[in-house]
């Protein structure tokens, strides 16, 4: 049922930024959602249980999967021509153990996800002001491949 509410979410999104031209901010649910139940493996119910008792301020980590505190960061780039995602979010504390960076292409489709330990995280980046696509890269890759389908390959066709 949640890959059909995901899935609703972002067909909503993408409607909304063909019409007014921005997407409305859902990244950072749908990461979080795609990290702990995509890539990690993470049952549905037990993500829906530690999400009960989350904030949208909560302070260090996103959710705790076998134990480990997870922080989530993601980027999507606006799909305009020449878009293309130049700048990571960096983490703002070190109250996590693993963080999981996700990149998404146009349709919100994991193209890539690197994982970083939190001290090789605040050994590599604590002096770097800017991130990159390329400084998360250089941490451990989580999954490649596409692992959502493009929500264009589930429209029907249409004809003008």
């Amino acid at each position: 049922m949640a890959l059909t509410l995901r899935n609703q979410l972002v067909e909503t999104a993408l409607q909304w930024q063909e019409r007014y031209g921005v997407a409305p901010s859902i990244t950072t649910a749908l990461s979080e959602y795609d990290a702990a139940v995509t890539l990690l493996g993470m049952s549905e119910a037990a993500f829906e249980q530690s999400q009960l008792t989350a904030t949208a301020v909560q302070r260090g980590y996103d959710f705790v999967c076998d134990g480990v505190r997870y922080q989530i960061k993601a980027n999507r780039p606006s799909g305009r021509p020449g878009s293309k995602v130049t700048l990571c979010a960096k983490a703002r504390n070190y109250d996590w153990d693993r963080l999981i960076w996700i990149l998404y292409n146009r349709e919100y489709c994991i193209q890539e996800a690197w994982e970083w330990d939190v001290s090789d995280y605040a050994a590599a980046f604590d002096p770097i002001v800017r991130i990159s696509p390329a400084h998360m890269r250089m941490g451990n890759a989580v999954a490649p491949v596409v692992l959502v389908p493009a929500l264009s390959s589930l429209r029907p066709e249409t004809s003008i």
